[in-house]
């Protein structure tokens, strides 16, 4: 387990690192002096260096530090991955083990393809549509005035376009990994053994299937980071996600390059963290 621990720990310190210089590169090249290659590489180690200090620069939009404007929107779009990843989990783990069977699968194939095709920002619309022509909730109301049920209607919208999104992604993950459990060769071996069908499914299959969708956790956060964005967008909520999408369209490279980073990070870590949760499950290897 320490070996593995520490194989993992150095392909995080290689991601943080490769997230860095990436993050420099991109604010570097809003600079107006990197038009050649010697001006780019110098505002490219000027970032570097301004990076190890922990001077993340200004924002060339707003004038403000950039770690001012992380602390303002960043915890808002922390918050709606993570109710997103509830979401994601309630629903997708239940619904997933439901089609892992394989005559649930074939029913409920076109479903799955309908679902996996549709683009995110098109199932937040039709949330949207649903909830304010069926469902007559508001669209927005005035923080002040505002009630707590009025407040949870207006913040679910996006927390179910996120949820239901990563949803998706721990279906299918969850379905791989049941697929690849129920070949696995140990089950002859344990029912000659004389173990009974539940006993192989608690102890023996259940855990690889729980280490097969902790090993896929980096699939789900960048599903969950992408739908975030999206979610954003859509509903107007000022979030990170939303300033990295304007970050982009109006050039600010410095906000952008963090923000970037900030998000790979995000992914990086918390693939070591299934990466690690799946060799405890199951550390004689996982499907």
């Amino acid at each position: 387990m320490q070996r593995f621990v520490i194989r993992q720990l150095i392909r995080l310190a290689a991601g943080l690192l490769g997230a860095v210089l990436i993050a420099a590169a991109i604010a570097a090249s809003g600079e107006p002096a990197a038009r050649d290659l010697p001006g780019f590489l110098t505002a490219f180690l000027n970032h570097l260096i301004q990076f190890g200090r922990l001077n993340l620069g200004i924002s060339l939009v707003s004038g403000t530090p950039v770690a001012q404007e992380l602390a303002r929107y960043l915890p808002q779009t922390l918050a709606l991955v993570a109710m997103g990843a509830g979401v994601a989990l309630v629903a997708g783990v239940p619904f997933g083990l439901l089609l892992a069977l394989g005559p649930t699968r074939r029913i409920a194939a076109p479903l799955i393809q309908i679902i996996t095709a549709t683009p995110v920002f098109v199932s937040g619309l039709a949330l949207a549509f649903v909830a304010v022509h069926v469902l007559h909730w508001p669209v927005s109301v005035n923080a002040p005035v505002a009630t707590p049920y009025q407040s949870w209607q207006i913040a679910a919208l996006p927390i179910l376009t996120v949820g239901l999104a990563g949803a998706a992604a721990v279906q299918l993950v969850l379905r791989r990994s049941a697929a690849l459990s129920s070949e696995a060769p140990f089950r002859t071996g344990l029912k000659r053994m004389g173990l009974g069908l539940i006993e192989i499914e608690t102890f023996y299959v259940l855990p690889h299937v729980a280490a097969g969708l902790a090993a896929g956790a980096r699939e789900i956060v960048l599903a969950l980071v992408s739908a975030t964005v999206v979610a954003e967008w859509v509903f107007h909520s000022a979030g990170a996600a939303d300033l990295f999408v304007k970050s982009v369209a109006l050039a600010d490279w410095n906000m952008a390059a963090i923000l970037l980073f900030v998000f790979a990070a995000i992914t990086f870590v918390v693939d070591f963290l299934g990466q690690t949760i799946a060799h405890a499950l199951a550390p004689g290897g996982r499907p």
